[in-house]
């Protein structure tokens, strides 16, 4: 598009409806990971997820506090046709440790992929591999030519993670009263 900036502009060769759609029937796996969609068999597991420190500290309080707050948390995130979640488990024992999100903002212009992982398994790689994996075969898949993320500046592990997948710093913009940061992250088309 002339005049703008290619980090505002998206490209699909599906309707974005059918993106959306499809991107909870794919499950993903690498050699220590099974990354399969979100399902309410997990609301033990999103309980604890969203009242460890670095939830709350980073992403916010959802009020998810007891079993069937889990459960109505997973319904609403499923209802909604923007908003997509992985959980990631360890192929070994089917333990779930994390979460893979990837979401339309209305506030951005491109897709947004998230992560989020217990303590116990964070600084083990598992978070890299799982976005890694999630980022380059919906990108692939869908011919995405940018995916976004955000974070808070003082986020300063999720900053690393984004860098070491190849993120750049795009912008700050404030929303919802709190200034966030923008990273891209071009997908290169050439080699999809």
């Amino acid at each position: 598009m002339p005049g703008k900036s290619p980090a505002f502009f998206l490209a699909f060769t599906k309707p974005f409806s059918v993106i959306f759609e499809s991107l909870m029937q794919n499950s993903y796996t690498s050699e220590r990971l099974a990354i399969s969609p979100l399902t309410e068999k997990e609301a033990v597991f999103i309980l604890t997820l969203v009242n460890t420190p670095g939830w709350l500290k980073f992403i916010g309080d959802r009020k998810v506090n007891n079993l069937k707050d889990a459960k109505a948390y997973i319904k609403k995130i499923k209802k909604i046709p923007t908003i997509k979640y992985w959980v990631v488990k360890l192929k070994e024992n089917e333990t779930s440790i994390g979460i893979i999100t990837f979401i339309k903002r209305d506030y951005l212009a491109h897709h947004d992929i998230g992560f989020a992982f217990l303590p116990a398994y964070s600084k083990k790689g598992y978070a890299f591999e799982a976005a890694f994996i999630v980022l380059n075969e919906v990108s692939r898949q869908y011919k995405l030519n940018y995916v976004l993320a955000t974070t808070v500046k003082n986020n300063t592990n999720s900053i690393k993670l984004l860098n070491r997948l190849g993120f750049k710093f795009e912008k700050e913009m404030e929303v919802d009263e709190q200034c966030l940061h923008i990273y891209n992250y071009p997908v290169n088309i050439e080699t999809q």
